[in-house]
């Protein structure tokens, strides 16, 4: 059951190094960093999801989205 729900999500990169599991069908929108004085350092792209929580993320958006759009259900 576990490997069934990790194998449904994609893996991006904190600003720590640590890795966060997102669900691709809970995300609303990719914004890139243009201000990083606001961010933690290191963050690239900012990833909206459906809960209207974000999610700052070291890979920049253009790598989100392409996971995204390989990503298969």
């Amino acid at each position: 059951m576990i490997f069934t729900l990790l194998s449904t999500l994609i893996s991006l990169t904190g600003p720590d190094g640590q890795i966060i599991q997102v669900n691709p069908q809970d995300v609303t929108s990719l914004r890139t960093i243009r201000n990083s004085e606001h961010f933690a350092p290191g963050v690239h792209c900012n990833v909206f999801m459906t809960d209207g929580k974000n999610v700052g993320v070291v890979e920049d958006c253009k790598k989100v989205h392409d996971l995204l759009e390989g990503w298969k259900p």
